[in-house]
């Protein structure tokens, strides 16, 4: 692994030039980061559900065309995915190359599902759904993400890839939850996955990280978020006085792809307002 260059500090956080597949970015923490990796200079390649499956909401926002909006000299290439179909998953990197000239040198997987029920009648379905949206595909990116990495020669010798893949885990990873076993064991696996493939690629210049949220406001929280009882429970053992929102993302998730994390390899970072600790 390359040092961390002696530049100024503000050019560390610079992703200008580098190119990057996202997952999830449609909404929530994913179009925060995506946003995020666009003003920091990266150029995108969202990977979205296909058109059909996307919720039917006015309030949902073109995530393409917002970013457009705020970073125009970024280039933005879409992927349409199904997470839950590995013959769909099996087809986005070799798509994402093509749209982006052959050089993908940064990965964050921010997609996921959740399926809730108790465990001793959660469907053997939905079981198979989570893992398969929140893990396998997971791996299977990672595992071509990396793949290319590997082989990575930029096509402007001034260039220097990044080479950073970046998860979302969970405070599940660790804990487990009520009623959400396939969640919980695909984030407890998602935090493995990253130390085994940071074992064996950080030395080769890629860095394997996960950010690990706590308790966010976004739909997938939804339920808790309208249960008023498991609202204040929640709230009252987050010592930083309230939820997080998707913007809490925005500066880790440039810090992890960029050269200011070059040291940085194999980590969970938490984004919890110590919720993972609570008051005790």
């Amino acid at each position: 692994m390359d040092p961390t260059p002696s530049v100024p500090v503000l050019e560390l956080f610079s992703l200008s030039g580098q190119n990057a597949l996202i997952t999830g970015a449609s909404r929530g923490i994913g179009a925060a980061c995506a946003l995020a990796l666009a003003q920091a200079g990266a150029n995108l390649c969202l990977v979205l559900r296909p058109p059909a499956d996307k919720p039917s909401s006015s309030s949902t926002p073109d995530i393409v065309s917002s970013i457009s909006a705020a970073c125009p000299n970024v280039r933005i290439e879409v992927v349409h995915a199904d997470l839950s179909d590995i013959t769909s998953v099996k087809a986005v990197f070799p798509q994402a190359l093509e749209k982006m000239h052959r050089e993908i040198d940064i990965f964050v997987n921010c997609a996921g599902i959740q399926r809730r029920a108790p465990a001793e009648i959660f469907s053997e379905d939905d079981w198979d759904e989570v893992i398969t949206t929140n893990l396998k595909s997971a791996f299977i990116l990672s595992q071509a993400a990396g793949a290319h990495m590997l082989t990575l020669t930029p096509a402007n010798p001034e260039k220097k890839s990044v080479k950073s893949i970046i998860h979302f885990a969970s405070l599940l990873s660790f804990q487990g939850g009520l009623t959400v076993p396939a969640y919980a064991a695909a984030k407890g696996g998602i935090a493995q996955l990253v130390k085994a493939l940071s074992n064996e690629w950080s030395a080769k210049g890629i860095r394997v990280n996960a950010v690990v949220p706590g308790y966010i406001r976004t739909d997938m929280n939804s339920a808790l978020l309208a249960n008023p009882t498991r609202l204040r429970q929640i709230s009252e053992r987050i010592p930083a006085g309230r939820w997080g929102d998707p913007a809490d993302f925005a500066g880790v998730v440039v810090f992890l792809a960029s050269r200011a994390s070059q040291y940085v390899c194999g980590e969970l970072v938490v984004v919890d307002g110590m919720a993972g600790i609570g008051l005790g």
